[in-house]
């Protein structure tokens, strides 16, 4: 899928179309683009590859998760290493009338542009979860432009419009963590709710967010009152409910979501609800 929507790299550094444009590309082997500039800004979303991108002077090694932002008139290029890894990246190019046009209706378009034009902040970094999230916005934006649409070109201008707030909204609540606690708690539990088949130990968690196990523990008994574990164990129980009250066999929805061990989800359901799956499952009166 991804492949499909992959566009055949072009040298060409300028704008044909007034407003944006998006591109992905996927390549195996790079051919070199020297250091130059152009007069819009870059959005510059780091997926794969081993990249140094080298902007304003100075170099920036990258990572997956990673998002540049390129103002008018500052020399860049990248980097390469053939790692035998694909260089893969999305390429966003705005004009900067269209971003001034954004920021006069409200000045959080242009949070970032404005940080890297004044104080040189050029880079940030998105966890993985995070990362996903921009990843789908790209790629609804993609599908977009390359299909025609009623109302495609408005269409556009609105998933353009929420990425760039989704990014400048992500990138100033990482300058303000004082706030940013109940944002944290808000993607892991997205993450929980999207991956419940998945391993969600403390460890594993943790990890995926870059955060200790003492902080994502503490995290959860704030904000639901309950551990980790209970939470996961509570959503599994709801998720497999729902799935047997569709139709869907008992043993199939306990492995679907994340029970590897049939007893031990059988005294789980019954503790929770009072009765045994089969019993909710054709209880007209239960929830």
């Amino acid at each position: 899928m991804q492949q499909r929507r992959a566009t055949q790299f072009n040298a060409r550094q300028y704008m044909v179309e007034r407003d944006f444009e998006v591109y992905y590309y996927s390549d195996a082997h790079f051919h070199p683009v020297g250091s130059h500039s152009h007069d819009y800004y870059e959005f510059y979303f780091f997926e794969s590859g081993s990249v140094t991108m080298e902007l304003d002077g100075s170099p920036y090694p990258l990572r997956q998760g990673d998002l540049l932002v390129v103002p008018p008139h500052t020399p860049h290029r990248a980097i390469v290493a053939d790692d035998g890894r694909p260089y893969r990246r999305f390429v966003c190019w705005i004009g900067t009338e269209f971003l001034a046009d954004l920021a006069a209706q409200a000045e959080e378009y242009g949070y970032l542009t404005e940080r890297a034009r004044r104080e040189q902040v050029y880079l940030y970094h998105f966890d993985p979860l995070t990362f996903n999230d921009i990843r789908l916005l790209l790629f609804a934006l993609l599908d977009e432009l390359h299909t025609r649409r009623f109302g495609g070109a408005e269409q556009l201008r609105l998933a353009l419009r929420r990425l760039l707030l989704t990014v400048s909204r992500l990138a100033w609540e990482q300058h303000h963590p004082s706030r940013d606690e109940g944002s944290k708690y808000a993607r892991i539990a997205a993450y929980v709710e999207a991956h419940l088949g998945d391993d969600l130990t403390l460890d594993t968690i943790a990890g995926q967010f870059y955060l200790s196990k003492s902080y994502v523990s503490h995290l959860f008994k704030e904000s639901t009152g309950m551990s980790l574990y209970r939470y996961v164990t509570q959503k599994r129980l709801a998720a497999i409910g729902a799935a047997i009250k569709s139709g869907v066999p008992i043993a199939q929805a306990c492995g679907q979501y994340g029970f590897a061990d049939y007893s031990a989800f059988y005294r789980a359901f019954r503790k929770q609800y009072g009765v045994s799956p089969a019993e909710y499952r054709g209880g007209s009166l239960l929830p």
